[in-house]
């Protein structure tokens, strides 16, 4: 509901896709920077306070932005200001989230967690839209935003209500030594490098296809946040649909091979929605778009989570992170930056062409990725 108000009231506000991509590039940027010293966090503390604390902040960032929108006081530099604030939240709190699934369940279950925890977040991606769509017509903006926050109260409650098996040691080594045991570790396994650019090339290429979602409703669609929702939503199904076709393959042999044949589908589906030109068959190739990338991410993270030992878990998951999540403010504001000259049609076609051929080139040539 947050990121559809927030993404149309900075069009509104603005009326530029470059602010459009610059304020996905803020809220995703603090991973970048600071998701390895989160990693380090997360291997000596508890993983549970560093959530809550995460959660807090996100909280009373969405307040903040409600209140300054119901008092006609919004300007686009608040929002962007704001966006940093979630992301650096999220920096800390990303790690330990990905690292505390494999305290809930076991080693061979964590390729179905990881798909059934990506159902009810593409879920929540569905009905979010839909809800979000009647409030911000209806209801406004700040209704959005306030419903956001108050959303983070029964998240708050359920990591109160869990009690985890495994809290991570003080840990002797500093803070630097730490990270850089985490690199290392990454460095030397024979998989991790592959599966680590795999994800930054990944949401570099495919995700600014969501980010740029309103520019197509409005400018290619010439309609309004009705279509906006259509488009979330047709994408937040497919997600769904994905993830349920990973949980149903469970703890299945080469995922690598299954996953870089899900990437060349994401390419090939995202190319064919920017150029369909006509919304009933754009629809349809998104919804394979979303299918195709949450499917990609499910099968890379499940390899992840079973290469990590848990002692460095918090560690390798934050090197995967920075680049799961690096590699979308690098994408949206590079796309940002060419969607006023080329289109947003054209921009997201080559988009979707890249990672076609950067998933064939993979299958061709990294058979240790593809085997495992």
């Amino acid at each position: 509901m947050q990121k559809l108000a927030q993404s149309w009231l900075v069009l509104q506000i603005s009326n530029s896709p470059f602010l459009l991509g610059l304020d996905a590039f803020l809220g995703e940027i603090p991973i970048l920077l600071f998701s390895l010293l989160g990693g380090v966090v997360a291997d000596r503390r508890d993983r549970r306070h560093m959530l809550l604390a995460s959660q807090v902040v996100q909280m009373s960032c969405a307040f903040l932005l409600a209140t300054l929108v119901a008092l006609r006081v919004v300007q686009v530099w608040h929002i962007l200001c704001l966006s940093f604030v979630v992301g650096l939240a999220q920096a800390f709190g990303g790690p330990a989230y990905q690292a505390l699934i494999p305290s809930l369940v076991s080693i061979e279950n964590i390729s179905n967690a990881i798909a059934l925890n990506s159902i009810q977040f593409n879920l929540a991606r569905v009905i979010g839209p839909v809800l979000g769509g009647i409030a911000l017509t209806k209801l406004g903006a700040s209704w959005c935003f306030a419903l956001n926050g108050a959303s983070f109260v029964a998240v708050i409650v359920s990591l109160l209500a869990i009690r985890l098996p495994f809290t991570p040691g003080a840990g002797g080594a500093s803070v630097l030594a730490s990270m850089a045991q985490g690199l290392d570790f990454v460095r030397r396994h024979p998989v991790m490098p592959s599966l680590v650019a795999l994800a930054f090339a990944m949401t570099m290429l495919g995700v600014p296809l969501i980010v740029f979602l309103p520019v197509f409703a409005r400018d290619v669609f010439r309609q309004g946040p009705g279509t906006y929702t259509l488009l979330l939503s047709t994408y937040g199904a497919g997600s769904i649909a994905g993830a349920l076709t990973v949980a149903a393959l469970g703890n299945v042999k080469h995922k690598g091979r299954i996953a870089l044949g899900f990437l060349v589908s994401l390419g090939a589906t995202m190319a064919a929605f920017s150029l369909a030109g006509l919304l009933p068959v754009s629809c349809v190739f998104l919804f394979f778009a979303g299918a195709s990338l949450v499917s990609v991410f499910s099968l890379v993270s499940s390899l992840v989570q079973e290469i990590a030992a848990d002692a460095m878990r918090g560690r390798v998951m934050s090197v995967y992170n920075v680049a799961f999540r690096g590699g979308m403010p690098v994408g949206s504001l590079i796309t940002g930056s060419l969607v006023p000259h080329f289109s947003a049609p054209v921009v997201l076609a080559a988009n979707g062409a890249l990672l076609s051929v950067l998933g064939i080139y993979l299958l061709a040539a990294r058979k240790r990725l593809v085997s495992s």
